[in-house]
């Protein structure tokens, strides 16, 4: 199976959500997925029954759809945000690689 690129997903749901979704509708989605993981995680570590709620992979994959999608319908590249956003939390927090020298080394390979 291809490989999937932030970009290719944000343009996707950009033509996806282009008209009738807002970013508080496409939010309040994303609180209940949210809701979703956390149940799936209870199920998992024991707190609640399984209920045969879906997978946690399933949530999670819920979760970066409509997080993604608020970014795309409001022209936010994410590739560029969570690299920018890494590089300020690697200094922040005295840590190394940041991710951008990650990307440098294993590009390398």
């Amino acid at each position: 199976m291809k490989q999937l690129t932030f970009h290719e997903l944000q343009s996707y749901l950009q033509l996806k959500y282009k008209e009738g979704r807002t970013s508080s509708a496409l939010f309040m989605k994303l609180v209940e997925e949210i809701g979703e993981v956390a149940e799936v995680l209870n199920q998992l570590e024991g707190r609640k029954t399984n209920s045969g709620h879906p997978s946690l992979e399933k949530e999670l994959v819920d979760v970066i759809h409509y997080a993604v999608a608020i970014a795309s319908i409001n022209d936010i590249d994410l590739s560029r945000a969570i690299i920018e956003k890494d590089k300020l939390a690697a200094i922040k927090y005295k840590q190394s690689p940041n991710l951008e020298e990650f990307l440098v080394v294993q590009n390398k390979d």
